[in-house]
């Protein structure tokens, strides 16, 4: 019997051992880089009691295997006091924020202290991901780099978390997140962040301009941290992965709760606009002296707001409180009346331009409900419209003939 060559015979079962092998090296050189790459975490703070700390904070941690110094915070809401002119930057719109990094717990420490919620949401980021965003990360936290010009809106702590993890994931959040609206606005979320303090409300909806009042897309959304972490609960990666794997609550909010979303209704507004109206018009025919020195108090008040407003407009780079129609309500023009006003509370005559004067702000008034009617760059300021409208027409009707220009209102008492 004659045997084949051993060259001829057959090889296969030697084909899968070798391709079992060099899968199992793969997977080993995959597990590797896999165990090698960091952890990316976004880590988001609720709001605080100061005024600072209202609309919360956010924060990027990365938990790299290869350092022994534990997770790093990298945090962009670092600011310098020291900084040569730090108010007069702040009152400018010329204000310099900073990214620190710093040991993730060093960063909890102050939100454990003061009861403010913290949780981190775990990325499912490819390895490549995850090292390219703790380089980019640890490249601007450099002194050379970190610092960084800030604004309110469109360039806060918040946004530059939001827009670094957008550069490591290819532009994937501002693909979905850009066309996407709840038709929220920037004002709407200042003033009910900033509703606990009535005097930080009052300012964000006084001050602001038409340019907060545009309807957000889920990109803008995310200058409110607890927003930009709400928008990432939704995302998908393009393969079908959500892009948070894990959320985890590291501490619990032992503070008041984030304000709820209200409608803010014009109609209580105008009710009281009317009957508060009603009671100057009465005052100021019974008792003109009185209605004078309340009037005093009242366009020194519309003078401050109006002169801060146009400041504003004219002297700073706050562009989002640039062409603001409550102007027309908060009239600078009220300074005009103030000496008027001062000479009826004395029992003097107003003087030949009190009637004009008080038409003139009352006709402003009109013109600013004229102007929230038109499409054309609308302020969402009606209920303030409904307020002060009735009270520049209460001051049009309040004054007896007794107080025109010549006869002292001291002949009406």
């Amino acid at each position: 019997m004659i045997r084949a060559p051993s060259a001829s015979r057959p090889r296969r079962p030697l084909a899968p051992r070798a391709l079992a092998s060099i899968l199992l090296v793969l997977a080993c050189l995959w597990s590797l880089a896999a165990a090698a790459a960091p952890r990316i975490g976004v880590v988001t703070m609720l709001p605080g009691e100061i005024f600072f700390e209202r609309f919360g904070h956010n924060a990027i941690v990365v938990d790299d295997p290869a350092t022994a110094s534990g997770p790093v915070s990298y945090n962009y809401g670092f600011f310098d006091l020291d900084e040569p002119d730090f108010v007069g930057n702040f009152v400018r719109g010329d204000m310099n924020y900073m990214l620190v990094a710093l040991p993730l717990d060093q960063d909890l420490a102050y939100y454990r202290e003061v009861g403010r919620g913290v949780s981190v949401q775990w990325l499912d980021l490819d390895p490549d991901e995850a090292a390219s965003l703790a380089a980019f990360l640890a490249e601007n936290a450099r002194p050379e780099n970190a610092r960084y010009r800030y604004d309110y809106f469109l360039d806060n702590c918040s946004t530059r978390v939001r827009d670094a993890l957008d550069g490591a994931l290819d532009g994937l959040l501002h693909e979905r997140l850009q066309g996407r609206s709840r038709g929220n606005t920037f004002r709407g979320d200042a003033v009910r962040l900033a509703s606990p303090a009535p005097w930080m409300w009052l300012g964000f909806d006084i001050g602001l301009g038409p340019l907060a009042d545009r309807p957000n897309a889920l990109w803008e959304d995310a200058f409110v941290p607890m927003r930009l972490a709400d928008a990432l609960r939704g995302i998908r990666r393009a393969d079908g992965r959500p892009l948070v794997a894990e959320e985890v609550e590291w501490l619990p909010h032992r503070l008041a709760p984030e304000p709820t979303e209200a409608p803010r209704r014009w109609w209580p507004w105008a009710l009281a606009g009317i009957a508060i109206g009603a009671g100057l018009v009465w005052l100021g025919r019974t008792r003109p002296r009185i209605a004078a020195g309340t009037a005093l108090g009242f366009w020194s008040l519309c003078t401050l707001l109006g002169a801060t407003m146009l400041l504003i407009w004219l002297g700073t780079d706050h562009r989002f409180g640039w062409q603001n129609q409550n102007l027309l309500l908060f009239n600078p023009l009220c300074m005009l009346l103030l000496p008027a006003a001062w000479r009826l509370s004395r029992g003097r005559a107003a003087g030949p331009w009190w009637p004009p004067l008080r038409s003139a702000l009352a006709l402003c008034a009109v013109i600013a409900l004229f102007l929230h009617w038109l499409p054309v760059q609308p302020q969402r300021n009606v209920h303030w419209i409904a307020l002060m409208l009735p009270l520049h027409l209460a001051w049009l009707w309040a004054f007896p003939k007794t107080a025109s220009p010549g006869i002292p209102a001291t002949a009406a008492d």
